[in-house]
């Protein structure tokens, strides 16, 4: 296990810098999700830390151990960092069986292999691939894959994984799968993971702290899942941490209104606190918002979307569309709404904000 630190970090690609003045500390044992769009710059925080890149300025540590400092002339090469790095695209080598693909970093290393052996099973063990150690690559699926390139990284290292978007070509149902296989094995093994994805469900769901970065690879929030998802600093990390509607409202006479320019629609709920404008932002989630049929706020449902679990609204609100979510057991057990019916919208719970940043895909 190893605790890692980024201190002031700046990586240039000729007159590029993607990462500047960048810090990051990750605990010894944690899973740490780097979230962000594409590209910010997360992968070159990886590429750092496992010693693919040089910084131009700053220190990078693995444990106690300083292993690059251009100012102090240190760079300890990636073969000895003793760290491992699994990829998007899995790296299994196709002419290698499983067993074979797990053993390599050991070769590498020129383990005894009698202990070799020994490792190679309780990899497989872990990632419960233990029955396919004579398959080649194409015998397998792409999650089955996916967990021989996490059996090769826990022979590789058992201070440090890093997992760059590993699961990103994997389907829906896989994803969901892995990404518990992923959590499983680092509290099982206590290795450090860091983590890095634009999937705000993977993040959410595997880490202990996340870090969310912005377009140009700053850090904009750093803390535990729940306290971002639900206090979030800014309406960029709100935006970023799932679905959401932004209602622009204005202050007229002491009270609240939905910004219209040819009707004024009132917005039934209490002033904002510590705003210094007149024109701001509600914000709230689809699955925070209840559609009844008698109510303050009222829409017109333009879209209806089944989706299995959920249906989902479309909901006009003056100009402005509103995404609303309910659960399928409750919409069809008080009536599930209509194309073109008139219906009423409850914010359960929402936020103001001054203005709204975009974010990037």
């Amino acid at each position: 296990m190893a605790e890692i630190k980024l201190e002031n970090i700046t990586v240039a690609y000729g007159e590029k810098t993607v990462i500047d003045d960048f810090s990051l500390q990750v605990r010894d044992g944690e899973c740490f999700t780097i979230l962000g769009p594409s590209p910010c710059g997360k992968t070159t925080v990886l590429r750092a830390i496992a010693g693919f890149e040089k910084p131009q300025r700053g220190e990078v540590w693995i444990g106690s151990k300083l292993v690059s400092s251009k100012e102090k002339r240190v760079f300890i090469t990636p073969e000895k960092r003793n760290v491992a790095v699994v990829f998007q695209d899995y790296a299994v080598w196709p002419h290698m069986t499983v067993a074979e693909n797990v053993y390599y970093p050991l070769k590498k290393r020129k383990v005894p292999k009698a202990e070799s052996k020994k490792l190679v099973k309780e990899a497989l063990t872990q990632v419960r691939m233990d029955g396919y150690a004579q398959r080649l690559p194409y015998q397998l699926s792409g999650g089955q894959q996916q967990r021989v390139a996490l059996a090769r990284s826990l022979v590789a290292s058992n201070d440090l994984i890093l997992l760059d978007e590993p699961l990103c070509n994997l389907d829906a149902n896989l994803r969901e799968e892995m990404r518990f296989e992923i959590k499983r094995l680092q509290e099982e093994t206590g290795v450090t993971i860091i983590y890095v994805s634009h999937d705000q469900d993977v993040a959410l769901s595997i880490a202990n702290r996340m870090a969310v970065l912005d377009q140009h690879g700053k850090i904009r929030q750093l803390g535990e899942p729940e306290d971002l998802f639900q206090n979030p600093v800014d309406s960029y990390v709100y935006r970023f941490l799932g679905l959401s509607n932004f209602i622009p409202v204005e202050l007229v006479e002491n009270k609240l209104y939905v910004q219209e320019e040819t009707e004024s629609i009132p917005f039934p709920y209490p002033l904002p606190r510590k705003l210094n404008q007149k024109t701001f932002f509600a914000a709230c989630r689809p699955m925070n918002i209840r559609l009844s049929r008698e109510g303050n706020l009222k829409g017109r449902v333009k879209r209806v979307i089944f989706l299995g679990n959920i249906y989902e609204y479309r909901v006009q609100l003056g100009k402005y569309e509103i995404r609303v979510q309910q659960d399928a057991f409750s919409a069809l057990e008080n009536g599930v709404f209509n194309e073109g019916e008139i219906c009423a919208l409850t914010l359960k719970d929402h936020r103001y904000y001054e203005d709204i940043e975009e974010v990037s895909s």
